[in-house]
């Protein structure tokens, strides 16, 4: 499946709630209101439109949230993904609190990939940033998803005067671990209001004081926008998510279903596609495949980060 631009769109991410039991500063504000158990899309739903997707190309699904975990039924919801015609991969994204008694489920189903959510390694700094004082569980479940033989990799967005004093220990893990440490800029649709972010550059010129010999790693790790680096002391890599100070949108291969089911086509535009309408509404599956494939032949150039366009959500309900 390709847009008008001749990107080939073949990745999705899948949000089925916007539920979360954290309330990240840079993510989900504390007052913002959830969705109706009605308003959220049934997993019935959700697979009719990953298996018109996967006929249309899609390849790979991540499953994101809010917390996916929160959702009763998720890991299941994975195993029927998983069965789905077309989908090769499907993985999921999580802030590890609720993973630790799914992960022998999840190795023995062969989820293709795990990502948890972590800014410190500092139990005091993850409660201000989080709200929530839950550090030993994520930690109990990185540990247990690396001995299962996950293929995991961490998340850190790291925010001036918050978790700088972070970025040396987290990258540290790709040392101890043999995971993939990932530092993702802040983007401004997550809403955190006056936080400011820090460049990949700064990141890894900082890194690169204690990993001198780091140097870009040419090996595929994944499918989506990082790029990683590596060096002699590590087991795993350190990633680079630059959507700010060097956007990536010429080679941009995703879509995002929202848990309400709409089809995003970026994550700073407002346009798209109203899927649950038309699920519910009685279209078919020839239906919703062709209004898919049009839509998807209307993805924007790049994103408009910083301008504000009209319809943008907070992170939380978009799914990532």
């Amino acid at each position: 499946m390709r847009d008008a631009l001749g990107r080939v769109i073949d990745y999705m991410r899948v949000s089925i709630t916007d539920r979360c039991n954290l309330r990240c500063s840079y993510c989900m504000p504390q007052d913002l209101p959830f969705l109706s158990h009605d308003d959220i899309l049934r997993y019935e739903e959700i697979l009719r439109v990953c298996a018109a997707a996967g006929r249309l190309g899609i390849k790979t699904i991540r499953v994101t949230g809010g917390e996916p975990l929160a959702r009763k039924g998720c890991v299941d919801f994975i195993r029927r993904l998983k069965a789905v015609s077309g989908i090769e991969r499907v993985t999921m994204t999580t802030n590890g609190i609720l993973l630790e008694p799914y992960i022998d489920e999840l190795a023995e189903l062969k989820l293709d990939g795990l990502n948890i959510s972590l800014d410190s390694l500092n139990a005091k700094t993850y409660q201000t940033l989080t709200g929530q004082d839950v550090f030993p569980q994520v930690w109990k479940s990185l540990n247990r998803a690396v001995e299962a033989g996950l293929r995991v990799k961490v998340n850190c967005v790291p925010i001036r005067g918050q978790n700088e004093g972070d970025l040396i220990p987290m990258a540290r893990l790709a040392e101890t671990l043999p995971v993939d440490v990932r530092f993702i800029e802040l983007m401004p649709a997550a809403g955190g209001g006056g936080l400011e972010g820090i460049s990949s550059e700064e990141i890894l010129a900082t890194i690169r004081t204690q990993y001198p010999d780091l140097i870009p790693d040419p090996s595929v790790r994944g499918f989506g926008p990082a790029r990683y680096y590596t060096s002699g002391r590590l087991k795993g890599g350190i990633g680079f998510i630059h959507a700010i100070s060097d956007h990536f949108c010429a080679n941009c291969n995703r879509l995002r279903l929202t848990s309400e089911g709409f089809l995003k086509l970026c994550l700073h535009h407002g346009n798209g596609l109203d899927l649950r309408e038309m699920l519910r509404d009685g279209a078919s599956d020839t239906d919703i495949g062709a209004a898919i494939a049009k839509t998807v032949y209307e993805k924007p150039e790049r994103h408009r980060f910083g301008e504000s366009p009209a319809g943008i959500k907070k992170m939380s309900q978009i799914g990532g």
